[in-house]
Order: structure tokens, then C-alpha cells, then sequence
């Protein structure tokens, strides 16, 4: 599968430029105390920091290592109205429905040197005001559909029941609630994933707080961020952007221990990717070699020979079997040999169900 993608949305003067340029090390998105300094949405390829792969790297001597990717999308400061062309709002709305999932960063700390559209820090009104625009971009959507479909029903009734569904979520938008939160049947909920829903996407919410937060990182603006998203089954994580920032003007080294200095152990945009996949069902198997060490990302629930097509499609027609070994049993008997002659290299077929870390060798005509 390509990058899991995610797209970053808030309203202007949250932070998001500053967080982006902590995301992509340097500073491409222009963090300016205005809003719309950022219009074209700016894109940026992060890798998910993972220690098994230089492990793996030292042990086969490889020449190269390829982590596994994050691809965010910083889409410029929505606003009230968004969803009726208000500032750029069908462009930033049509950016959000390319993506996996959202990352809302909300402002939960005080300065008074960087203004707030609003005049005053209120982050659940911030988070209702994106809300309300997606809910309302789907709303029209929805409408349009059914219209359509009502008047192909005549000759086709099996559309009947995408209609039923659809209406269904028609009156849940319509309570100002997103389509995360409704319950349909399973049936339902696949017909209304057909649809290009944006609030059916997962969410996270960022809390950008200050560095006088840290390290516990909690204020009451993120306790009420944290009470609000529980409702609808979202999850919370609180980041200083500022933080981020000055984090990844760092070497690895020198960023490790500012963070120890702060009593903290990872940066939050390690979090934030660890909680973006988790939350999507994804998962890395690892191949390893001379030529190259690598994480390959896939969903939970994946068998061997639709993951042996994620490296090519040649592998995948000609699957005969893949030898797998977990990451520490490969790591503790020191290789691929160590491991067969402990027992620990096994023999799977087709239907074997790839778990994270396993590393795969997989044989094919």
C-alpha cells in the first residue's frame, strides 16, 4: 500500500505551521502569525522511526535501509464557512478527502502574542467550528446522492437500500454530529464507506500545548479536548508544536537529550505516527538482506501472499511459501541460519496472517 496519509487541519494560528515544519525538518510551510499564510496544501514524507530496522541493518549488513513512511498534508486554516467556498474552502475539502485520516490540532495554550481568529482560546468552540464544516460538506453530499439515486430507483429497487442508509445518515448530520459517532448496521456501515465521507475518518486530536506544560503536558483546555473527543470515541494526544520544532533542529544525539532534560523519552510526532497506525490497523513486516533492510506497511488481518505483492506482483502470482522470523528470535540467535537451527524459522503458506515485526523471506518461481 502506498504512505498512510494524513491530513492536518485546524483553524488559523493553532500552530500548524510550526508543527509542519517540526514534521518535515524544515521549514517549508511559512509559520507567519497571519492567518492563510499557507494555501497550497504542502506535503511531507516523514519516516516512522523504528529501531528494529538498524537492528536488522548491522546483523545482514546491509547497504541500505528503507523505514516505513508517514505522508502528512498541511491543509491551510479552515474557517466558518469552508463548506460554502468561505475562504478556500471547497479546495481544502476536497485535499482532506484524499487522506487516511485526520489530525485536527487544536490550540490549548495562552499567549498573547500570537493572535486567535476568535479573540480567545476556546478549543472545543475551535474543534466545532471544523466540525460543523465537514458535517456540513457531507450533509450536501449526501442530499445530492439520495436526489440521484431516487431517480435511478426506478429501474433499479436493489438501490433502495443505499438510500435507506443514506437517509440515515442524513438525519445524524443533521444533530450536528459526525459520522463517526452513528450507529447503523454492519451492512449500513459498509454501504455509507462507499461514500467519500469526510467525518467518517478516524480523527486524532492534537493539543498543542506550551512548554510551560511540559512534561506533564496537561492544562484544562486538554482536559476538555480529552472529555469531548471520549464522546465520540476519538483519542487525544498533547504536543508542545513549539517543542517539535526546536527538536528537529537537533541531531539525534543532542535531541535525545533535551528531551531527558525535559523528563521526557520521545518526541510527541513519534506518538502521534504510532497512534496514527494503530488506529488504522496497520502494521510492518521487515525483509532483510546485503542489498537492503526494510519496513513494508500493511493492514492488521493480512496474509502472506497479498503482502509478498506489496514488494511486487510477481512474488505474489508466484507465492510458494514465505519463512518467517520474528524480529527477536531472528535478532537473539543472530540471523536467518541461527534461527532455522533453533527452530524458530517457520514455514507458512497463502493464508498465513502477517503479524507485526515478522521479518519474511518469501519464495516464489
Amino acid at each position: 500500500m502506498p504512505n498512510l496519509s494524513c491530513g492536518i487541519v485546524g483553524l488559523p494560528n493553532v500552530g500548524k505551521s510550526t508543527l509542519f515544519n517540526a514534521l518535515i525538518k524544515k521549514a517549508v510551510a511559512a509559520a507567519a502569525n497571519y492567518p492563510f499564510c499557507t494555501i497550497d496544501p504542502t506535503v511531507g514524507i516523514v519516516d516512522m522511526e523504528d529501531e528494529r530496522l538498524s537492528a536488522l541493518a548491522e546483523l545482514s549488513k546491509s547497504a541500505k535501509t528503507i523505514p516505513a513512511a508517514v505522508t502528512f498534508v498541511d491543509i491551510a486554516g479552515l474557517v466558518a464557512g469552508a463548506s460554502k467556498g468561505e475562504g478556500l474552502g471547497n479546495q481544502f475539502l476536497a485535499n482532506i478527502r484524499e487522506t487516511d485520516a485526520i489530525i485536527h490540532l487544536v490550540r490549548c495554550f495562552e499567549d498573547d502574542d500570537v493572535i486567535h481568529v476568535a479573540g480567545k482560546v476556546d478549543p472545543i468552540s475551535d474543534i466545532e467550528v471544523i466540525n460543523l464544516e465537514l458535517i456540513l460538506a457531507d450533509l450536501q453530499m449526501a442530499e445530492n446522492t439520495v436526489a440521484k439515486l431516487e431517480k435511478q430507483m426506478k429501474g433499479k429497487k436493489e438501490l433502495g437500500a443505499n438510500v435507506d442508509a443514506l437517509k440515515k445518515a442524513i438525519s445524524h448530520l443533521n444533530e450536528n454530529l459526525p459520522l463517526r459517532a452513528i450507529e447503523v448496521s454492519d451492512e449500513e456501515k459498509k454501504i455509507l464507506k462507499g461514500y467519500p465521507f469526510l467525518t467518517l475518518k478516524k480523527i486524532i486530536y492534537l493539543a498543542n500545548i506550551s512548554e510551560k506544560d511540559l512534561p506533564e503536558m496537561d492544562n484544562p483546555h486538554v482536559r476538555t479536548v480529552q472529555a469531548f473527543a471520549q464522546k465520540e470515541g476519538s483519542t487525544v494526544i498533547p504536543i508542545c508544536a513549539k517543542l517539535e520544532e526546536e527538536l528537529a533542529q537537533l541531531d539525534p544525539e543532542e535531541a535525545k537529550e533535551y528531551l531527558e532534560s525535559l523528563g521526557l523519552t520521545e518526541p510527541g510526532l513519534n506518538r502521534l505516527i504510532k497512534t496514527a497506525f494503530q488506529m488504522l490497523g496497520l502494521i510492518n513486516f521487515l525483509t532483510t538482506g546485503e542489498q537492503e533492510t526494510r519496513a513494508w506497511t500493511i493492514r492488521r488481518g493480512t496474509n502472506a501472499q497479498e503482502a509478498a505483492g506489496e514488494i511486487h506482483t510477481d512474488i505474489k502470482k508466484g507465492f510458494i511459501r514465505a519463512e518467517v522470523v520474528p524480529f527477536e528470535d531472528l535478532i537473539s540467535h543472530k540471523g536467518r541460519v541461527g534461527a532455522r537451527e533453533a527452530g524458530k524459522a517457520r514455514s507458512e503458506g497463502k493464508q498465513y496472517v502477517v503479524k507485526d515485526g515478522d521479518v519474511i523471506l518469501f519464495f516464489h518461481n
